[in-house]
């Protein structure tokens, strides 16, 4: 470093930089010039002084003319193909990576993709080689990682993403997809290694690996075939990367190719064994609504259930296109969780719903339970959005993903904070407390004494075993009270998605978001995505009134208006932005003051009369969507 640093000020003054190029060329194309020039003075298990070697690369890319950069350039991709041929030690080699990656932003395109390149074919049995023996981030002791690590942690992975965007923005030609950048692919392998480490320390939040330009520019239809074929590279298999919308529209893509199977099965099935229907149908009465979908549901084979879903409310006409099978799914969805039908409860303080436990075996209940899990996943199946209310650890265990102290405080924040404090108590536990391995619960109006372990009440409560008595608590409250009604609630989702993608390429986060939609009412963004119909357009006086009226709503008045004109109440995964709203003219210009407002569910489609006043169309409006429920709507 002193010599580069007594070079580059001798060829400043000078404005002769051959001898510093020179100098460049000699040690970074050289591995055993290189293993020589950083070593460490002073007793360490790593022999390479890793701050000079990035105060090396930052002397020439921030002080040094463009020409010694282009041969530092040079000089390190010449190096790369050498670096993991034994040539020198591995570990050296990775260091000398990592510290280019911590000056990523500012070196070439080239180098970028070369270095990617490398660090993703490091070495195939142990692909997190760059990873390890403190070449990223230095060893972690402490539970969580410290501030100056997370700020590292941050910078490699904003340089990485930027390089992603910038490459995709700075495409050479239109037709040039993600899939087809090899830089681009080498970059996304790069980050699943920080994935991977970020996932064991959580120096970020999952959502910093999202890249949105990429999310745009992914041709989904092209790649999600290449990961269900395992023919070639597919982002599929680097699912962190994805959004959830995007990952939304590739479970609708895999549904749309599974409904088409169907589909053209059951048209040869027609043709040799008879009429066979290559729809999933059900024919539902309002008032018996749980018992007509329990016992036709149970009649479906798991083919029929990946049909695509249609309802038929008997004795009422409308044929479904979509609405009618979400108002279905509002209804039923209404009924099983009401807390007189018995199923779930719900906590007062979090209004989320849980399992009932339920010590008997009562078949007919667990069957319920089933109905619940199946009705989830075919609302996963038809892309309609549900009203319901369950916490995070319902979705982490649907992925198999082990609770924590933390989901059951989502659930009941009293007793989540109570064990917390536990935890935290830096008395005598056993004389404060002065409690066993024994809980009592309440049961259809009965306390009912369980024990966390085997001979819990013989065993008292301490400071050396209260973390045990803390994940057994856990335990008992998410899975072994209520394992009946899970299982079964497991199965019936399993019947519909257990060969789904949403297990390979979702977060139980992001499934979540999948079945229960968004909670930000935006209805900027729906205005600004809304389309028009019937000779009008942004501008035209009635939608200008239309919109003035509908952003001074409340948040209740906002989504009986979506209710209304799209059979859900619910906000689509990604946002309004991602809904498909129209708005039409409706009816000739003589009765319009007569005339309700009026919507086709099924295309998300609101008709609307051009009323004579902003104070009249408010008025019809109110009165359509307070008065919304049934297929009154077309």
């Amino acid at each position: 470093l002193q010599q580069l640093e007594e070079i580059q000020a001798q060829c400043e003054a000078t404005q002769d930089y051959s001898a510093l190029n020179s100098l460049i060329q000699a040690v970074f194309t050289n591995p055993d010039q290189l293993s020589q020039s950083f070593v460490q003075t002073y007793d360490s298990d790593i022999r390479i002084d890793k701050p000079q070697v990035r105060q090396a690369y930052t002397l020439i890319l921030h002080k040094c003319p463009e020409q010694v950069v282009d041969t530092l350039n040079r000089s390190v991709i010449q190096l790369l193909d050498q670096i993991h041929e034994s040539l020198f030690e591995a570990q050296f080699g990775d260091i000398i990576l990592i510290k280019l990656l911590d000056i990523f932003a500012s070196i070439s395109g080239d180098l970028q993709d070369a270095l990617c390149e490398n660090l993703t074919n490091a070495n195939d049995e142990d692909e997190d080689l760059a990873m390890q023996d403190g070449a990223l981030i230095k060893d972690i002791t402490e539970e969580y990682p410290n501030n100056q690590e997370i700020q590292q942690f941050q910078y490699l992975l904003d340089g990485l993403q930027s390089f992603i965007s910038k490459r995709l923005r700075n495409k050479s030609t239109p037709d040039t997809t993600p899939n087809r950048d090899h830089a681009v692919i080498n970059t996304t392998k790069c980050l699943a290694a920080f994935h991977r480490l970020n996932e064991k320390r959580r120096f970020v939040k999952f959502e910093a690996f999202y890249n949105d330009v990429l999310n745009e520019q992914l041709e989904i239809k092209d790649d999600f075939p290449q990961f269900k074929d395992r023919k070639g590279f597919s982002f599929c298999d680097y699912p962190f990367i994805l959004n959830p919308a995007t990952k939304a529209d590739i479970l609708k893509v895999e549904s749309m190719f599974q409904m088409r199977h169907e589909l053209q099965d059951a048209f040869f099935r027609a043709l040799f064994q008879g009429v066979n229907s290559p729809y999933l149908v059900l024919e539902i009465r309002r008032d018996h609504i749980i018992h007509d979908t329990l016992y036709q549901l149970e009649t479906k084979s798991t083919q029929d259930l990946k049909k695509q879903l249609r309802v038929q409310f008997v004795g009422e006409e409308g044929i479904d296109e979509g609405g009618v099978q979400k108002e279905f799914f509002q209804l039923i969805v209404r009924e099983l969780f009401d807390p007189r039908y018995g199923m779930f409860v719900s906590d007062d303080d979090s209004r989320l719903c849980w399992f009932k436990p339920d010590p008997t075996d009562d078949h007919i209940a667990i069957s319920e339970y089933k109905l619940v899990g199946m009705l989830l996943g075919l609302a996963v199946y038809n892309s309609v959005i549900l009203d319901v209310h369950f916490p995070l650890a319902l979705y982490k265990k649907l992925m198999v993903v082990p609770v924590t102290l933390q989901d059951l405080r989502q659930l009941d924040p009293g007793l989540g904070r109570g064990l917390q404090q536990l935890l935290y108590y830096e008395g005598n536990v056993e004389v404060a407390y002065d409690r066993s391995f024994q809980i009592d619960k309440d049961v259809w109006g009965c306390i009912n004494t369980f024990d966390l372990k085997e001979n819990g009440a013989s065993i008292k409560l301490t400071n050396e075993n209260r973390q045990e008595f803390v994940q057994l608590y856990v335990d008992y409250v998410l899975n072994k009270s209520t394992e009946k009604q899970f299982n079964a609630f497991r199965d019936g989702f399993n019947l519909v998605c257990a060969d789904s993608a949403i297990k390979q390429i979702f977060r139980p986060e992001e499934v979540e978001q999948l079945i229960c939609g968004s909670s930000d009412l935006d209805f900027d963004a729906l205005e600004k995505a809304t389309l028009y119909d019937g000779g009008w357009n942004k501008d035209t006086p009635i939608i200008k009134s239309f919109w003035e009226i509908v952003h001074a709503f409340s948040d209740e008045e906002k989504k009986r208006l979506l209710f209304f004109a799209t059979g859900s109440d619910r906000v689509p995964i990604g946002g309004l932005s991602k809904l498909q709203f129209v708005i039409a003219k409706n009816g000739a210009d003589s009765d319009r003051n007569l005339r309700l407002p009026t919507s086709h569910t099924c295309y998300n489609v609101l008709l609307l009369c051009e009323y004579s006043s902003k104070e009249k169309l408010r008025e019809r409006l109110l009165t359509s969507i307070s008065n919304a429920e049934g297929f009154g709507m077309i």
